[in-house]
């Protein structure tokens, strides 16, 4: 009978634990010389709906990206496996492109940034096996993101091109 519980119990804080305990209200983007708040609420209704509020629409203008490419950004979908993510962010390879990514995506003041940023990766493919942009920054675990804009669709394909070849790692 005690076995019985064990299963279910073990799902329950694995689920908990990978829900962050808070989750970022506002990205920081930078795009060139150019740098302004935006709220992910904001980011995330671009992501759904397609409207823009205005405030984004002004700093996607003065930053001269266009609403459609960037919505297109954060929409953008790289399948993976969340369990085998989760292994691939905590080996030596995996913990290598965090290094990397998080000059692109990082915490405020640059501390704890890895697991920031694993955290959030894991958590944004436990429910359907894929990553997004948009879901990533829903789940960063800080109430501020910074993002360069400029080296973001970089990363995206980065990421992608890394998780292609996963198969052939040896986990």
């Amino acid at each position: 009978m005690f076995k019985n519980l064990l299963l279910p119990l073990g799902i329950s804080i694995f689920l908990g634990v990978c829900q962050p305990l808070s989750a970022a209200e506002s990205a920081i983007i930078k795009y060139y010389i150019f740098q302004g708040s935006v709220s992910v609420s904001e980011l995330k209704q671009l992501s759904e709906t397609g409207e823009l509020a205005p405030a984004l629409a002004a700093q996607l203008k003065m930053a001269n990206q266009k609403p459609e490419e960037f919505r297109k950004i954060l929409n953008r979908r790289v399948a993976v496996d969340a369990v085998f993510l989760s292994k691939f962010l905590n080996s030596f390879f995996g913990e290598s492109l965090l290094d990397y990514a998080t000059e692109i995506v990082h915490t405020p003041n640059r501390t704890a940034s890895r697991q920031a940023l694993r955290g959030a990766l894991v958590t944004s493919a436990i429910n359907d096996n894929e990553i997004q942009i948009i879901e990533v920054l829903d789940n960063y675990p800080t109430s501020e993101v910074h993002v360069d804009g400029n080296r973001l669709l970089d990363l995206i394909n980065q990421i992608e091109s890394v998780l292609k070849k996963m198969p052939r790692l040896p986990f």
